[in-house]
């Protein structure tokens, strides 16, 4: 009995939550407990939580993530730019070198936060087989 009632939880149209699912995607932990990891590398989904056993190998991100990495870190490349050249006044190599390093860092650190975004708002709201 106890079997069919964890069945039928697990196949509920019941909303989710989606802003702790996506605090928790951002965090890269399962969306659903918020305890297990959610990536096993750089930007491999788990095919389950270690935690609670949801799965997560349905999760189809494609490239949002790059998407949302590319518009976030070039807003913010604009402040860069513009608090680099008014206060610095640097050479254009220096600009160039600082601009690089700034774009490098930010996209490295976004993208794997960006894809427990997408993932966390997958399972939020049932897509893709979740």
């Amino acid at each position: 009995m106890a079997e069919a009632a964890e069945h039928s939880a697990e196949h509920s149209t019941e909303p989710r939550a989606l802003k702790p699912a996506l605090l928790k995607g951002l965090r890269l932990r399962c969306p659903n407990c918020g305890q297990g990891k959610l990536l096993h590398s750089y930007l491999k989904v788990n095919d389950t939580c270690g935690h609670c056993g949801q799965e997560l190998f349905h999760q189809r991100a494609d490239d949002g993530p790059a998407y949302l990495t590319i518009l976030i870190v070039g807003h913010l490349l604009g402040f860069v730019l513009h608090i680099s050249y008014v206060y610095l006044r640097p050479e254009p190599l220096t600009l160039a070198l600082i601009l690089s390093a700034v774009t490098a860092g930010g996209a490295l650190l976004m993208l794997p936060r960006m894809k427990g975004l997408v993932v966390a708002y997958q399972w939020a709201k049932r897509m893709h087989g979740f």
